[in-house]
């Protein structure tokens, strides 16, 4: 069973609707009438940092559960928490200021790439035995 995994899955989806969420409210606050996708500052962060999230899920939600499933449950959703909190600080940094996204898309950007290139290496590994 995966459930450290599964935990990690299901709150990567909670921050996910979190960012979706905010997006709401910056258009609110903002005056960023639907359709649109531009016309103020702090809207156009909150929108960016949702899309961005959502242009991520598809890279570390797979290769976490491939990572669980041929590594370790318990080490791919230490390192999905990692891509969860490195989200966190990306979101609080960029809903400052663009010039602050850095230190958050870095933390979590290194963990998506470490859950990849585990599950590639066992992958492979398991094709060479």
């Amino acid at each position: 069973m995966y459930h450290l995994t599964a935990l990690v899955t299901l709150l990567a989806i909670a921050f996910y609707f979190f960012t979706a969420i905010n997006v709401s409210r910056s258009r609110t606050k903002t005056g960023v009438k639907v359709p649109a996708m531009a016309g103020h500052p702090d809207f156009e962060r909150a929108f960016r940092i949702q899309m961005n999230t959502l242009e991520w899920m598809p890279i570390v939600l797979p290769a976490l559960w491939l990572f669980a499933i041929y590594i370790s449950d318990a080490i791919a959703a230490g390192i999905g928490a990692i891509w969860i909190i490195g989200r966190i600080v990306y979101f609080v940094g960029y809903s400052q200021a663009a010039a602050k996204r850095g230190t958050g898309f870095a933390i979590q950007a290194l963990a998506a790439m470490a859950l990849w290139v585990g599950a590639l290496g066992a992958v492979v590994l398991r094709l060479v035995k």
